[in-house]
């Protein structure tokens, strides 16, 4: 059996497990208000299949911008700190006081600045994406072994030769990681935004189906978001496997 149908085969198994535990819980006399049954669930899923696809499309594409401006201001941060450790004392702490806010005390104030469009719910995703992406890839850059390093400088390599054959190629498995980690937090982002301040968007449609006491709905838009999370981080995964071919993987 191939690693990739193991990793399906035991991600099945799981999900089936899940909705065997769910189903067990709504027979002990749990209101459907409080936890509804899979199958009203499925039912929602396919009845709001139209409204469910529009509100999926939009959170979809804020994930995304967040994830690629995320990444991109990630790197180039994590590039400028490894060229210039002046530069690194001064960018550090920034860094992690960025961190050191919570994001749901900042979605307000996005939401002031950028109105209730697009722009706040990407920002929000960037916000949660850059540190994981900075950290990862900067230990990876300065984590390079110095028999490479001084190997390449005894043979005359400059800054540049160095930073793009030696730091690069051995910190790529760091930024792997990073890049996983952030497919995996990006949609927390983009919520947190949509339950702040928004007009569209599965956070939109959750809050208002739990005002509604739709508590199916509010679990079909869950389910949406937990299947896009789970197939925006396996295409990362993906795609980091097949272009770091030279790091052992264990399935």
């Amino acid at each position: 059996m191939t690693p990739t149908l193991t990793r399906l085969g035991r991600g099945l198994t799981v999900f089936a497990g899940l909705l065997l535990f769910w189903w067990l819980l709504t027979l002990s006399g749990i209101p459907a208000f409080l936890l509804p049954t899979p199958g009203a669930v499925l039912q929602a899923l396919w009845q709001g299949r139209d409204y469910l696809a529009w509100h999926a499309l939009i959170t979809a594409s804020e994930i995304l911008s967040g994830l690629v401006i995320g990444v991109l201001f990630g790197a180039a941060l994590a590039l400028c700190m490894i060229f210039s450790p002046r530069l690194q004392r001064w960018l550090m702490p920034l860094v992690l006081t960025s961190q050191a806010i919570p994001v749901f005390a900042l979605a307000p104030l996005l939401v002031l600045w950028f109105g209730f469009g697009i722009s706040a719910k990407i920002t929000m995703a960037v916000l949660v994406i850059f540190f994981p992406m900075v950290s990862a890839f900067f230990d990876g850059l300065r984590r390079v072994n110095n028999d490479y390093l001084n190997l390449a400088r005894t043979m005359g390599a400059s800054r540049w030769a160095l930073l793009r054959h030696v730091r690069l190629m051995a910190a790529l498995p760091a930024f792997g990681s990073g890049l996983r980690m952030a497919a995996a937090v990006a949609p927390i982002g983009a919520i947190i935004g949509e339950w702040v301040g928004s007009a569209g968007g599965l956070g939109y449609l959750m809050l208002n189906a739990n005002a509604r006491m739709q508590t199916d709905a509010c679990f079909a838009a869950l389910f949406i978001l937990v299947l896009m999370t789970i197939l925006l981080w396996t295409t990362v995964d993906t795609l980091v496997r097949r272009l770091i071919t030279w790091k052992p993987e264990t399935d």
